[in-house]
């Protein structure tokens, strides 16, 4: 009896102490902003490079076969593919995370990876958001697991805001379920 009058107060509690219906207050004041001034921009001189000055310097040119070595290694690192609603690695696809290790270890040693999860257009954003970066989180797992320092790799998920295919087939969503690999200075 004293346990069904301490839940009927209790109850009674809730049901009044309810949420207000008062509005919440906003700041109607604006603040102007000033236009930005115009700057006047320095014309630029141009130059004629003569036959003799005409071999470019290696060490001028290291940051074109910086960003170039950089597209390059990313186009040898694969795209990891998962089933539908899973974040666990399959099987198949142990294979070339081993392969992105040792490019890793090799080629890329000198870079951050970024690990970006994706997935299909199915289930609401926060869902996918969640299982995007449990599918990075796997993958970055496997990744140190084989060998890369944890602190090189940092991940985001695009949810399903980044398709590569936006057919609405079986094999076209499963195309979305993945994690890319994108290097970082």
């Amino acid at each position: 009896m004293k346990n069904i009058v301490i839940s009927s107060v209790v109850a009674a509690l809730l049901v009044f102490s309810g949420c207000s219906s008062k509005e919440p207050a906003v700041d109607s004041k604006t603040e102007e902003v000033a236009a930005p001034v115009a700057q006047e921009v320095e014309v630029v001189a141009t130059e004629t490079v003569v036959s003799e000055n005409a071999g470019v310097n290696s060490s001028t040119n290291e940051i074109g076969t910086h960003e170039l070595s950089v597209k390059e290694i990313e186009s040898k690192l694969p795209t990891i593919y998962f089933d539908f609603d899973k974040y666990s690695i399959k099987p198949e696809m142990q294979d070339k995370i081993d392969a992105a290790a040792e490019l890793g270890k090799t080629v890329a040693n000198s870079f951050n990876v970024k690990l970006e999860g994706n997935c299909d257009e199915w289930g609401s954003d926060e869902y996918n958001f969640a299982l995007g970066l449990k599918r990075a989180n796997a993958v970055k797992k496997a990744l140190v697991a084989n060998g890369i320092d944890a602190s090189r790799i940092s991940m985001v998920s695009y949810g399903e805001s980044n398709p590569v295919c936006t057919e609405h087939t079986k094999e076209c969503w499963a195309k979305n379920r993945r994690v890319d690999f994108k290097l970082l200075p």
